[in-house]
């Protein structure tokens, strides 16, 4: 029993799975906010761009 306990305890055959999971997890959540922060400057570049556009179509250069 005591042989068994010992080997559980030196198994590391899962240490690798759970370091590469830890890895995708981080890259996961700087790639999501990383979105975050561009989508808010993709949004405000359309938004001029489409002022700009109805500013045009309308005559009022």
């Amino acid at each position: 029993m005591i042989r068994l306990l010992e080997n559980l305890y030196q198994d590391e055959t899962g240490v690798t799975a759970i370091e590469y999971g830890l890895i995708a997890a981080l890259i996961s959540v700087a790639a999501i906010s990383g979105f975050q922060a561009m989508g808010a400057s993709f949004s405000s570049m359309f938004e001029t761009v489409a002022s700009e556009i109805e500013m045009v179509s309308s005559g009022n250069n």
